[in-house]
């Protein structure tokens, strides 16, 4: 017999289904709720309201679980590339090496965007924030492929979206940062895997030769893997919200962009190393910083510590500090902040007050490291976190459309003024 819950609302009791997944996650289906009874639920932010029922990706932040479409992280960042990440995230299961093949050459046949684009590029102010650019650049292509604007379109054609985007996103992030620092851009080289192709658009020259690091690559490529998706979050729930009105999925994708693009969302990382300058500014004292950082009364944050989902650690941290290690370990990089960072990720990890508070270096913490070890500035940073995050919106968007769910309307409390007769200008 299936389970309900009852709220009783002047003296009507009124029987809701309660819904189970398949990981014993459990919700109460308030759907008719309005319809039963005339009253509505009232969550700000939604920290406690389900949107959907998803089959991508599952996150237990208190056991600090994280599953995509039901592999553990940890054996995707390992063992996988973000290609094949991306298939398994969009289309629901790893794929074979015959589709692997296709899927690659797909994505690489169509890493070029259309010279018009420059035209849009150049008439950006080289002021311009990257991430600004970048989703302007992405919604126009609803104009270079106006049959995406269809809602009723085949799955051929979606899938052909699908793999533009993919294509094409890391060709103009690149771009955002050439035109950022007044640099000719550079063309896709074909010839490389996803990642290094896109080091080498961001920081070769046309006349030069450029050799992407593979340690590098290796290290972006598992930094897009632990991005790829993270449920309902507020970028993935507006591209959700917005393709929901049967937007396009240029007009979707560019929304998410920018919503992560606030810094309570995707600019994490960035708010580690500015942190990080703060304490180099200061002298570098890391025990100050977290003596600070640890008194009530103090305003100062330890930014990359602890995680507003995961209760315990973040399961991203682990995969990619060994990663950070690696990188700084080929690189050798001097930079007094990189010391600052690995100095205060040691005393922190020794202290009683984080240990016991689980407050651990999270994903954000190391990613901000890795981005300046490789040279790439801060304004790129969530730039980077939209590519890891583009296959997960896009699967979010795909099961969305494909679930034919209904157009997002949340409700309000009205709090304002009563009915009141109109004043005339002359009269008031």
């Amino acid at each position: 017999m299936s389970q309900t819950a009852e709220i009783k609302v002047d003296g009507k009791t009124i029987e809701l289904p309660i819904i189970e997944g398949t990981e014993n996650e459990k919700a109460i289906d308030i759907s008719k709720l309005r319809g039963q009874s005339g009253i509505i639920t009232m969550d700000p932010g939604f920290k406690n309201t389900g949107s959907t029922q998803s089959s991508i990706t599952f996150l237990n932040g208190e056991e600090g679980i994280l599953r995509y479409r039901g592999y553990d992280i940890a054996d995707l960042a390992e063992n996988s590339n973000f290609l094949e990440v991306s298939y398994l995230l969009i289309y629901g299961a790893l794929p074979t090496q015959e589709q692997y093949d296709k899927f690659q050459q797909e994505v690489t046949t169509h890493t070029m965007v259309h010279e018009d684009i420059k035209n849009i590029l150049d008439g950006f102010p080289s002021i311009s924030h990257p991430m600004g650019v970048l989703s302007s650049l992405i919604c126009s292509l609803t104009a270079f492929y106006p049959n995406s604007l269809n809602p009723n379109r085949s799955k051929s054609e979606i899938d052909l979206s699908i793999i533009r985007l993919l294509a094409k996103l890391p060709t103009l992030a690149a771009w955002s940062y050439k035109h950022k620092i007044g640099h000719p851009v550079n063309y896709p080289d074909n010839s490389l895997d996803y990642t290094s192709r896109f080091l080498k658009m961001m920081f070769g020259l046309p006349a030069e030769q450029y050799e992407v690091d593979p340690v590098v690559a290796k290290a972006l490529d598992q930094l897009l893997i632990l991005h790829a998706d993270h449920e309902q979050n507020c970028s993935t729930s507006t591209v959700r919200v917005v393709g929901s009105s049967h937007a396009s999925i240029y007009a979707s994708i560019s929304a998410g962009i920018n919503a992560l693009w606030g810094p309570l969302h995707g600019g994490a990382n960035q708010a580690v190393i500015e942190m990080l300058e703060e304490i180099k500014a200061d002298g570098g004292d890391t025990k100050k910083f977290l003596d600070k950082a640890k008194d009530k009364n103090d305003p100062f944050r330890l930014m990359g510590f602890g995680h507003r989902v995961y209760k315990n650690f973040d399961p991203r941290a682990k995969i990619i500090k060994k990663a950070a290690d690696d990188v700084l370990a080929k690189l050798g990089v001097n930079d007094p902040i990189l010391d600052i960072a690995k100095g205060l990720e040691e005393a922190a990890l020794n202290d009683d007050y984080f240990v016991e508070r689980k407050l651990y270096p999270n994903v954000d913490f190391y990613s901000g490291i890795i981005y300046r070890a490789m040279g790439i500035p801060t304004e790129m940073f969530t730039v980077m976190f939209a590519m890891g995050r583009l296959p997960g919106w896009i699967a979010q968007w795909k099961e969305m459309r494909e679930n034919n769910e209904p157009i997002g309307r949340p409700r309000q409390i009205y709090t304002g003024e009563n009915e009141r007769p109109y004043v005339p200008m002359n009269k008031r």
